[in-house]
């Protein structure tokens, strides 16, 4: 068989994500190309290599022999560039990170300041909900990904870098804003806007409610801190966000924060990658660079609410 290295990585996509549309979203291709690519490498093996069940592809025994040998080969060629670089002592080519949908209000300032130090770094940075997030992760998909809230699980090694400080937040006019000392009782009466179930800042809000013994249905539920801040500027609703995320809404005088017993609440953001793994030259800088400079992002702008609980 005379393979290609571009063969065997859209290959590889193809089995990981059991679609030929996300193999092809993944590497930055059309459909066609892709399929025409696996097609050509099922011609030269002589054999199927993948069969379609449903809507999902899998592969075959064929198929899964040439995964695994595409995955090592695609490892020791990584491995090869890696060492390359060292020997260079460059820190260039591309960096791949996956990183939870609320992570955006910080990471790119960080990613920013990388690449001003770094120019040659070549980032692939992947914004996605935490379930997405864990998937990518259990696949070594990327270099390392970024999440609030790390499953315990022996399998990965994690490693904290900022605070992520939780906080109840309303539009300024909010017959609730400038009162002291409120009862979470009193704001959860409120219509509460949450993220979806699954979501990391859900898991920290419903366990601070469960602690409480209070139940609560939410008024509304939607899938990103985005949305969930729009809602509360329209008016709809009171919420807990990042507060990172609301750092230019507070100071425009848009929307405050509630002050609301236990609230606000420190957790972490986390670097996350399965043990064992080799982290390239790129990877190993960025990551040393977020664990020392991570905190020193919004050093020059206001200071953030200090949490009245511990976060871990």
């Amino acid at each position: 068989m005379h393979l290609t290295i571009q063969q065997l990585k859209l290959f590889a996509s193809v089995v990981r994500n059991r679609s030929f549309t996300r193999a092809a979203e993944e590497m930055h291709l059309t459909q066609p190309a892709v399929s025409i690519q696996v097609k050509r490498l099922e011609e030269q093996a002589g054999i199927p290599l993948l069969e379609q069940v449903g809507k999902r592809i899998f592969a075959t025994p064929a198929g899964q022999a040439v995964y695994a040998t595409a995955i090592g080969v695609l490892q020791q060629l990584e491995e090869l560039d890696q060492r390359i670089d060292a020997f260079k002592g460059r820190i260039e080519g591309p960096l791949q990170l996956a990183v939870v949908t609320t992570g955006k209000y910080f990471m790119p300032h960080l990613l920013g300041q990388f690449l001003q130090l770094h120019p040659g770094v070549e980032p692939h940075l992947k914004f996605t909900n935490r379930a997405r997030v864990m998937e990518r992760l259990a696949n070594n998909e990327d270099d390392f990904v970024v999440m609030g809230q790390v499953p315990d699980d022996d399998r990965l090694v994690s490693r904290p870098f900022l605070e992520n400080i939780l906080g109840f937040v309303a539009p300024a006019s909010h017959p609730l804003a400038g009162r002291k000392g409120l009862s979470l009782e009193e704001v959860l009466r409120e219509r509460f806007i949450a993220r979806e179930p699954g979501s990391g800042t859900r898991r920290v809000v419903d366990g601070i409610i469960e602690d409480k013994k209070l139940r609560v249905t939410p008024y509304m539920e939607l899938g990103s801190s985005e949305a969930i801040k729009q809602a509360v500027l329209a008016g709809i609703g009171v919420a807990v966000l990042s507060l990172h995320s609301i750092r230019l809404e507070v100071a425009s005088g848009r929307l405050v924060t509630l002050d609301v017993e236990d609230f606000p609440v420190t957790r972490r953001w986390f670097a996350v990658h399965l043990k064992g793994k080799q982290l390239s030259l790129v990877a190993q800088s960025f990551l040393d660079f977020i664990l020392e400079e991570g905190h020193k992002v919004f050093e020059a702008e206001e200071p953030l609410p200090r949490a009245r609980a511990k976060g871990d």
